[in-house]
């Protein structure tokens, strides 16, 4: 039975409306700029290779190419293009925290838009999607799990739950997690509506029986202890991490007093944003928590998607077809991040923008 709490859901034809917008805009537009250069956006087990890179410590020891590892001196591994059976999954986080950003875009519209394009433009070549919904309201509510399927029809029925009206607005035009403390060692229980991404990552281990491509879909606003069981998914599945965030989660701008509120815990703190060492501080953990947060990801060997309420669609995708490697290597995405990590082991990375 539904939770009574929950809002509803929006109409179907909104779905409609959004997704055919998307196909004439976004997909029309990636037809023209990727014709001809790619396959398929699924990688893993097949028959035909699809790339050669560096071995990795999660990496399957038979995939091993003896010939170019003792011509560079380097373990090297064969990357094999999907076969067509295999599925999509996303995990998408849906917490409160995700519903920031620019009106009409906010980190949960970039989600929506990337989750529904990404998501037709693997139905109609015939592979199957699925998905996991993290609402993030408590261990009390589980999370939302849509079969793989490969249709139109269970495209619209994703983005029908990607778009469902947020349960409360925000007070104040900016997030509040990045200059909170750290949580405390030995905390008993996070605090009420705080989001667990464990809790999707190790539900999503239950329902993903085969081998696919994992997109996990999140701002990473978490408690501590996703970084084990996205590892654990890495180390059997082909994982995405598409990060979303918003410029105004690492900068603070100078408004004057305003009263930031933490949209998944409900607590309050009234800043003046015209004092100079606040900010400055506010950049400074935010900067600390971006480096965290991508040693994490490249240590659990994740390949990393960033995407930001004011990027275009198409741009990021093209930059995730590069960063995939469908189209010729010398046109690939140079890693973000690629300086503070060791160049031929570390998983890629593609910041759009």
């Amino acid at each position: 039975m539904p939770d009574a709490a929950a809002p509803a859901l929006p109409a179907p034809g909104a779905a409609e409306r959004l997704l055919q917008r998307l196909e004439w805009t976004v997909l029309r537009r990636l037809d023209g700029l990727l014709q001809g250069d790619h396959r398929t956006l699924l990688r893993g087990a097949g028959v035909d290779l699809a790339d050669l890179r560096a071995y990795q410590s999660h990496d399957d020891v038979r995939h091993i190419d003896w010939n170019v590892t003792a011509r560079l001196d380097e373990p090297h591994v064969r990357v094999f293009a999907e076969d067509r059976e295999m599925a999509a999954w996303f995990l998408v986080d849906l917490s409160p925290s995700v519903d920031f950003g620019p009106p009409g875009h906010t980190k949960r519209d970039v989600a929506a838009g990337f989750v529904a394009v990404l998501a037709r433009l693997l139905t109609r070549h015939g592979n199957r999607v699925g998905a996991v919904l993290h609402h993030g309201r408590g261990a009390a509510t589980a999370d939302t799990v849509l079969p793989a399927r490969a249709s139109r029809a269970h495209v619209l029925h994703l983005l029908h739950r990607l778009i469902a009206p947020p349960g409360a607005p925000l007070i104040a035009p900016l997030t509040a997690p990045l200059i909170a403390p750290p949580p405390a060692a030995g905390r008993a229980a996070p605090p009420p509506g705080a989001t667990e991404l464990h809790r999707l990552l190790r539900s999503a281990q239950g329902v993903l029986r085969r081998r696919g491509t994992v997109f996990v879909v999140s701002d990473f606003f978490s408690t501590p202890g996703w970084e084990k069981p996205l590892g654990q998914l890495a180390q059997r599945h082909d994982v995405v991490a598409v990060r979303l965030w918003d410029p105004l989660e690492r900068a603070l701008p100078d408004v004057g007093p305003v009263l930031l509120r933490d949209p998944e815990t409900g607590e309050t703190l009234q800043v003046d944003t015209r004092e100079r060492g606040l900010r400055d501080r506010f950049a400074r953990l935010a900067d600390e928590r971006e480096a965290q947060l991508r040693a994490s990801l490249a240590r659990a060997g994740a390949d990393t998607l960033e995407l930001s309420t004011g990027d275009d669609l198409v741009d990021a995708l093209v930059r995730f077809m590069e960063l995939r490697g469908h189209r010729p290597r010398a046109l690939r995405a140079t890693p973000a991040w690629s300086r503070q990590a060791a160049p031929t082991a570390a998983p890629t990375s593609a910041r759009a923008g």
